[in-house]
């Protein structure tokens, strides 16, 4: 007897209404979220600003191909290009992202929400220029505080690494969600928009991980953001949706790439994810290294005349760190440095410091590295591993303690949690702006960049400027 097969098409599932409901009908009234939401775009600028000092990003920017731009198109900050909002997604991503030194958010799946405005901020100016939309920075904040909420929540019972899938992903459906909306997409055009975000499926994870370890991690994030606009796109051209894209029985995402298993949700769209999101404040370095790099630097001054003298450097970790950035061998590349929890601890010690810089070939080629490295030994501290999950703390770990050859020890140095914590804000928002204002002055004079500063001090008139003008701000008269 043969089988039939209903071509009866569902509604759509729950994960994509879901999606569709909070980015078409929510408002976000917690200014909290705002105040923390200005806070991101000032510093993902700055990060993508810092970024352009290096050209293995800058040969990155600009049009797909020489002399594609597009009058009136998107602006890349830092830059003079025009670019059609995907590519110019795809080119603010990649600087924000390049060095690591983003705000990020740690869960059962971490990431880096603020890889969103790459989207955000290209479609924002893109529509303003083009007549088709009257955006102000209010509505950038609000979009990235959705994202960062779609991003992180997703995130917090779900682990895509765990399966081999980078966390990029999220990015692709966050930002393919907000931007929908921005290019003047209903609720049903944001639930079609997502599905084709999900059919995506992920990338591999291949480049972060020894020994493939590579700089496409650095721009995988913009082009997950620019695939959002595209589908986007693609979406209000018309085209039709997928109303089971996850739950589709053998070719839905949890079938294919998820071993089976449903995605699980343990809260509801809000703004949780923006008021807790993590910054990177003191170093650009994978995020579960912060604080042993912070605890590398408080022991620098007590070992720097004592190198010759180690004898082993205990350090203790959560087990995302061991899993993630545990790593010994030949470092091959910036990407491969930044990612090695040896390599960050190891330059903290020698320098009290850790900057971009220091990822660089001729940093690297500093021997005392390498002999440090060879004198740690890494394992999991439980109960950084527990706490580091507890919702009540998200605490991210690090300890370390130096012996000596003569059988005597430097005082452990636990840091429990990073300058960029929201249990450390109020310490750390003041070092944040010193950071903008450090990553300013690489791309742009004085008085340009005291005019941006001087925004971001009025919230009020910040949230009330059109986003173009506020691109206005960012752009460079010469390539």
């Amino acid at each position: 007897m043969s089988m039939h097969k209903s071509a009866e098409r569902p509604l759509p599932e729950r994960i994509l209404v879901d999606i569709a409901d909070y980015v078409a009908n929510n408002r976000i009234d917690s200014s909290v979220a705002f105040e923390t939401a200005r806070h991101c775009l000032m510093d993902s600028l700055g990060c993508g600003l810092l970024a352009q000092k290096y050209p293995a990003c800058t040969k990155l920017l600009g049009p797909v191909v020489p002399g594609a731009q597009m009058p009136n198109g998107a602006r890349v900050p830092g830059t003079s290009y025009e670019l059609d909002p995907v590519q110019a997604a795809f080119n603010i991503g990649c600087m924000i992202r390049w060095l690591d030194y983003n705000d990020t958010w740690l869960a059962a799946e971490w990431g880096h929400p603020s890889d969103n405005l790459g989207g955000i901020l290209a479609v924002a100016d893109y529509m303003c220029r083009q007549g088709k939309a009257t955006f102000t920075v209010r509505d950038i904040l609000e979009a990235a505080i959705k994202a960062h909420e779609i991003q992180g929540v997703i995130a917090l019972e779900n682990s895509f690494n765990r399966v081999g899938l980078d966390h990029v992903l999220l990015v692709r459906i966050a930002s393919t969600a907000v931007v929908t909306q921005l290019l003047g997409g209903t609720r049903d055009d944001i639930i079609n928009a997502v599905s084709h975000a999900w059919i995506d499926g992920g990338a591999l994870r291949t480049y972060r991980h020894a020994p493939n370890t590579g700089s496409r991690k650095s721009w995988a994030a913009g082009d997950a953001t620019s695939r959002a606009v595209r589908l986007a796109l693609i979406t209000l051209s018309g085209e039709m949706g997928y109303p089971t894209a996850l739950s589709a029985p053998g070719w839905g995402f949890h079938d294919v790439l998820f071993k089976g298993e449903e995605l699980g949700f343990t809260r509801g769209y809000g703004s949780y994810v923006m008021e807790n999101v993590l910054f990177k404040i003191s170093f650009p370095a994978e995020f579960h290294a912060q604080t042993a790099v912070e605890a590398a630097c408080t022991l620098h001054p007590l070992i720097i005349d004592r190198l010759d003298e180690i004898e082993k450097i205990e350090v203790e970790t959560q087990e995302a760190g061991v899993r993630i950035i545990d790593k010994t061998g030949p470092l091959d590349n910036p990407a491969d440095r930044d990612h090695c929890l040896q390599y960050m601890i190891a330059t903290g010690l020698l320098h009290g410091n850790l900057t971009a810089d220091h990822y660089e070939d001729e940093a690297a080629a500093d021997p005392r590295i390498d002999a440090l490295r060879g004198k740690m030994e890494v394992r999991e501290n439980e109960r950084f591993s527990r706490e580091y999950l507890d919702p009540e703390k998200r605490s991210i770990g690090n300890a370390l303690t130096i012996h000596f050859q003569d059988g005597s020890s430097a005082e452990r140095v636990e840091v429990s949690y990073p300058i960029g914590h929201r249990r450390r804000r109020e310490e750390g928002i003041p070092l944040l702006i010193k950071k903008f204002e450090a990553n300013l002055a690489t791309r742009f004079p004085s008085n340009r960049a005291k005019a941006i500063l001087d925004l971001f001090s009025e919230p009020e008139r910040l949230d009330q400027t059109p986003a173009n003008a506020f691109m206005d701000l960012f752009v460079l008269n010469e390539k």
